[in-house]
């Protein structure tokens, strides 16, 4: 693929560019160049730059941009389509802003155009607070999403990206978060070939991502990142990839420091250029001069990944020279109403509808009581690795917008796990009489002078990240003052917490300080040690509060936050629901639940990932309380993973899995609630109904893992997902097919709308063989696995054709050994709107004769 990265008229001058740079430098500065934070070699004509950057779900971590739900909401869309147009609008906004800066800037974290997405792991296990991230639980599903993010984000032009996509993390990464660094993947050849690297295989091979990087964890007792056989022979033999390899940050380092599998970071360094690491995301290639002068690597392993990473920088026209037709892209380009549009389309067509006992959609004229602590926050709508979202909209915003505020009762409810702060809501905060707190903005730190703008703000709960909050602010070097009244909702104790994202490797933070009716109870100068402080409130009076917040670091906004006595938040309540014709509680996760290595331990939670799948109890008692209330019940789950939630499945009147969804979510759920659309997205992952359905979070062996392996009963299927229109199929291929081992098979149904709405359908395609499988302790039984899809919009009445092409490696089974083959036999193919056994659809009986060993590639 180094022919891709150079395939421009001109590659052979930009070669011999790029070689004569090599040629130049010393070993030390080459090993600097094999940095993520590569710095200026004025010599080379290189300006500084940083290969880090992000764009998950939007251009992430680089200020305001358009910020799409989170890529398993992406995922629940089941639409290729959308995926690429994504895509598209991260690197048209990363261009955008690397375009903004002169071409020979020094390039900060998260500016530049290596952009390390998407994550195409696969989610084996809900507990993983990282799932989120992912594309869900299906090689195939996953593989095709990834292919389409990919072309996104690169573009047409395989001369000139627009931006370089990164699939990781290469590979079996998935939990747990606690051990992520030292971890040793103990699975089977079948499970590799099968279930973990099918997705990659797609994303290198079909969507010719120009890079890839490796992941924390070790396999059979090897780092990731220094495993030649997966790096070297997979990757770059049997893949054919040619681009580059990055760490995941901090990995080169680990193989010493938490794998030791070397003696020292020498051996590390020597370890990862061995197995074809080119670049190293942290400081740990500084250790290549002394690895090369103990002869434990070549002087020339640096120059080759010196080759491929200076490559990808002529490739996208930013050194050696070069230029890009991509530079043309404007910063008008961020945010714009096109990309706004596709925002809502997106978070749209992500929402599953779980159950729906004919009480959606809402009856115009209610009085909706809107419950819950996801009901007005801004964190589940940007979930991680996001960028600022310009305006975002919460689901009570939403829906307040949709239906009217005069008819909308709000209330928190609930904490979302035990001991976690939330963001204080609106009803606690007062101001001059007013729903608030009054915010006054300086310039500067020392909160002197004039102020640049007063203004209410209904809640303290900002991302300004790389966003100065004010026109007229700088990024940093600014100090806001709230002051106002809190109102607590009943006497009690009650946890005050001043939260600032905090930059991880930051030299300092923004300090904070709080006063409640004059005494200050929290004082942090940025060391995030003093951020919390307990106050008891002895009557429901409201309190003077006064906030002091200085942005002087690269941390990214304020939240106010608190626990507060779940009773008063449970009778407030029901109090809202018993003034109010329908009730719709928000409830789930959040990012400050489930993520990246956190540091958190609480009941059914610990350091990112969960312990227990089911829905928090806090939030399982408000429920059961609103429950009693005898008002229908509308259950909205925000989360990024599956819940186990069979209270709402039997006694709510709907349930919606709502995701992370983006700037634009609580839009898209008011739009939904309302019936302005209809319900369209499908579970990318299984809902499991107990924690005690799966098997032992560390094992990564699939057996009984994901719809394709589980012998029980989920609480919804993957693939699920009901609409307020109904669809019937009709067989269009013969009811039975015989097919030559390695030629693919063509199937067709007729799908129509048989509802009253225009709606879009999924269809899906699965396949399943009839002959009995081995038995074993680890063996994973195939039930039947996902070869097909198409989302088609029909109006009602209409019919259309739909025709699935079924490649022959979709047609494959993987042996004990890893060896795929198309094998001779019978098996059943149904294509439906979901799985067989969840909806209807058509059978057809498939016949494969002969056999075909399918070849790595």
């Amino acid at each position: 693929m180094l022919s891709l990265l150079l395939m421009a008229a001109d590659a052979p001058l930009v070669a011999k560019k790029i070689d004569q740079a090599i040629a130049s430098m010393t070993l030390e500065e080459k090993a600097a160049q094999l940095g993520s934070s590569a710095p200026a070699l004025p010599k080379a004509d290189l300006p500084a730059y940083d290969y880090w950057s992000e764009g998950l779900h939007g251009f992430a971590r680089d200020g305001i941009a358009t910020v799409f739900p989170q890529a398993i909401a992406l995922a629940a869309t089941w639409n290729t389509d959308l995926l690429q147009s994504v895509g598209d609008v991260v690197s048209t906004e990363g261009r955008a802003k690397y375009n903004s800066l002169p071409r020979t800037a020094d390039r900060r974290r998260f500016s530049g155009l290596h952009i390390w997405s998407p994550n195409i792991n696969i989610f084996r296990d809900p507990r993983w607070g990282r799932g989120q991230e992912t594309y869900g639980e299906d090689p195939y599903l996953t593989g095709k999403l990834g292919v389409a993010f990919v072309r996104g984000i690169q573009g047409p032009d395989p001369a000139h990206p627009k931006a370089i996509a990164t699939p990781k993390h290469f590979a079996v990464h998935s939990g747990p978060e606690a051990g992520r660094n030292s971890f040793d993947v103990d699975t089977s050849a079948r499970d590799m070939a099968e279930t973990y690297t099918p997705a990659f295989r797609m994303a290198l091979t079909e969507g010719a991502a120009l890079s890839t990087m490796c992941a924390y964890n070790a396999i059979h007792g090897v780092p990731a990142c220094a495993s030649a056989p997966l790096l070297g022979e997979r990757v770059r033999g049997d893949w054919g990839f040619g681009g580059a390899i990055v760490s995941d940050c901090d990995a080169v380092g680990y193989i010493e420091t938490f794998h030791h599998y070397t003696l020292d970071l020498p051996g590390a360094a020597a370890a990862a250029l061995r197995a074809g690491t080119d670049l190293d995301c942290g400081p740990s290639y500084g250790a290549l001069p002394e690895a090369v002068q103990r002869g434990l690597v070549p002087e020339a392993a640096l120059d080759t990944s010196l080759r491929r990473v200076f490559a990808s920088r002529a490739a996208l026209g930013i050194a050696f020279g070069q230029t890009s037709p991509w530079d043309r892209i404007k910063a008008s380009q961020i945010g714009t109403a096109k990309h706004r549009e596709l925002a809502l389309k997106a978070a749209e067509q992500s929402l599953v509808l779980l159950t729906n006992k004919d009480r959606l959609p809402l009856k115009p004229g209610a009085t909706i009581a809107v419950i819950g602590p996801n009901a007005d926050s801004l964190d589940v709508l940007e979930a991680n690795y996001h960028g600022t979202a310009a305006a975002p909209v919460t689901p009570l915003e939403g829906i307040r917008s949709r239906f009217g505020a005069s008819r909308i009762r709000y209330a928190q409810g609930s904490m979302l796990a035990d001991g976690v702060p939330v963001t204080v809501p609106e009803t606690a905060l007062r101001a001059n009489g007013s729903v608030g707190l009054l915010g006054t903005y300086f310039r500067g730190v020392n909160f002197a002078g004039a102020p640049l703008a007063t203004r209410r703000d209904r809640k303290i709960d900002f991302d300004w990240d790389r966003a100065p909050p004010v026109s007229g602010l700088a990024e940093a070097g600014y100090s806001v003052r709230w002051t106002g009244q809190i109102v607590p909702p009943a006497p009690g104790r009650y946890r005050l917490r001043l939260d600032v994202p905090r930059c991880f490797d930051c030299d300092g933070h923004d300090p904070v300080r709080l006063w409640v009716d004059g005494q200050q109870v929290i004082t942090d100068d940025g060391s995030d040690e003093a951020v919390e402080a307990a106050v008891e409130f002895a009557d429901a009076r409201p309190r003077d509060i006064r906030i002091d917040y200085v942005h002087s670091s690269q941390d990214g906004g304020i939240g106010l936050r608190w626990v507060a006595p779940a009773e008063a938040q449970r009778s407030e309540a029901v109090a809202v629901a018993n003034d109010a014709d329908v009730v719709v509680a928000f409830v789930g996760l959040s990012p400050t639940l489930e993520g990246e290595a956190l540091r958190l331990e609480v009941p059914g939670f610990n350091g990112g990932d969960r312990t227990a799948i089911e829905l928090p109890e806090p939030q399982r008692a408000m429920l059961e309380a609103l429950g009693k209330a005898g008002k229908p019940l509308i259950v909205v789950q925000m989360t990024g993973a599956a819940i186990a939630d069979g209270w709402s499945k039997e006694h709510a009147d709907a349930v919606m899995a709502a995701w992370y969804p983006g700037q634009a979510g609580g839009t898209a759920i008011a739009r939904v609630l309302a019936g302005d659309v209809s319900p369209s997205g499908r579970l990318p992952v299984t809902f499991y109904a107990a924690t005690r359905d799966l098997p032992a979070y560390i094992d990564y062996h699939m057996k009984n893992r994901t719809y394709r392996f589980f012998a029980g009963t989920p609480l919804y299927h993957f693939g699920h997902g009901l609409s307020y229109s109904r669809f019937a199929y009709a067989p269009v291929t013969p009811a039975s097919a015989s097919v030559g081992a390695g030629q693919p098979l063509v199937t067709s149904v007729r799908v129509s709308n048989i509802g009253a709405v225009p709606a879009d359908e999924v269809v899906q395609a699965y396949l399943a063989p009839t002959a009995p499988q081995p038995q074993g302790r680890t063996t994973a039984v195939l039930q039947r696995q996902l070869v097909g899809f198409s989302r088609v919009t029909l109006k009602p009445g209409e019919s259309r054709q739909v025709s699935l092409t079924i490649d022959p490696r979709s047609l494959s089974l993987v042996e004990h050994d890893g060896t795929r083959a198309v094998m001779p036999g019978r098996y059943r193919l149904f294509v439906g709107g979901g799985q067989p056994g969840d909806v209807a659809g058509v059978w057809t009986d498939v016949t494969i004769t002969g056999i075909r060993t399918i070849l790595p590639k």
